[in-house]
């Protein structure tokens, strides 16, 4: 998946406009990388498109600890939006996630995320 291409389905998926959706894209996988592991992120990264790949160059190897609503809070202040279009929009960018990369590598990163996780990305397919 192209970078256009992912960015125009997080923000068809996420009902927000393209430039909203693209800052929430940053902001979401910034914070992804800050909660998982510093190489999950750099192997996730590597099937991401490049315009996305920088976004999960964790600053440490270990991943911080922190549970959903912080990390919606980090998407909003990151994204400059607010709580509830952060909350959706690193759904939908979570979800375009999963179907860009490799079944085996998006379980790599859900296994490195407690349960309550699961319910940003939906139902597996």
């Amino acid at each position: 998946m192209d970078y256009a291409t992912f960015t125009r389905t997080t923000a068809e998926r996420a009902g927000l406009p393209e430039e909203t959706a693209e800052r929430i894209e940053h902001a979401t996988l910034r914070t992804l990388a800050d909660r998982i592991a510093g190489g999950e992120a750099q192997d996730l990264a590597a099937q991401l498109p490049g315009g996305l790949q920088d976004d999960l160059r964790a600053p440490r190897e270990e991943a911080e600890a922190f549970g959903v609503d912080e990390f919606v809070r980090r998407v909003a202040e990151r994204g400059d939006v607010g709580p509830d279009e952060a909350r959706s929009g690193a759904a939908a960018v979570l979800t375009t996630v999963r179907e860009a990369v490799t079944p085996g590598e998006f379980d790599d990163v859900l296994s490195q995320l407690p349960q309550e996780y699961r319910e940003l990305v939906g139902p597996m397919a």
